[in-house]
């Protein structure tokens, strides 16, 4: 909750609530390409599902290589070709989805706080909803995986604590800062006299 997008996505107390069972989150990149990754969250017993893990791949799929850009797809000498430096993360990663077992209805948090599609563009949704939909929804508009994975992952007892720059937690020690310079402030402020009784 100490991430800004993240507090965003898990706005309903609901999902916040079924967040409080996490136990662990783990990313494992993909050797072949560093780019796709799996993310896990595991949980403890809960009212929400029955699933101990959920899971999120973000699979890399390379395009067909076609004979007349064979020669994009050939390595130098360092093992990188031109087609590795022409990725698109739409073109290039697919993310994969999980159905989550729910409890009951009155729990089944992506079906109570659906995404809200935007009439405008169908590729944004106007509404999140429920964090959850991160996994039983293939998409990921709002890039929930990638920020996981280099961010917070990365940095995970920092954004355990509160103590990275930007957070929330950091914000309010801000504000705390603040308060404490606009006293230092009203010191400098004569004093006023005391009234002879």
């Amino acid at each position: 909750m100490h991430h800004d997008v993240i507090l965003v996505h898990a706005q309903h107390r609901s999902d916040q609530t079924a967040l409080s069972y996490l136990e662990d989150v783990w990313v494992t990149r993909d050797p072949k390409e560093h780019r796709a990754f799996t993310i896990e969250f595991t949980f403890k017993e809960n009212p929400f599902f029955t699933d101990k893990v959920l899971t999120k791949e973000f699979k890399h799929a390379p395009p067909k290589v076609e004979e007349a850009n064979a020669h994009l797809h050939k390595p130098d000498e360092n093992g990188i070709s031109d087609a590795m430096l022409d990725f698109e993360w739409e073109t290039h990663i697919e993310p994969s989805t999980i159905k989550i077992n729910w409890k009951d209805p009155e729990h089944a948090l992506t079906q109570l706080y659906p995404r809200v599609k935007d009439e405008d563009d169908d590729d944004f949704p106007a509404e999140s909803g429920s964090f959850f939909n991160f996994f039983e929804e293939k998409s990921d508009p709002f890039n929930i995986g990638e920020i996981i994975a280099d961010e917070i992952f990365p940095l995970a007892i920092n954004y355990f604590m509160g103590d990275v720059e930007g957070s929330e937690a950091d914000s309010d020690e801000e504000d705390e800062e603040d308060d404490e310079d606009e006293e230092e402030i009203d010191l400098e402020k004569p004093r006023p006299k005391k009234r002879k009784v």
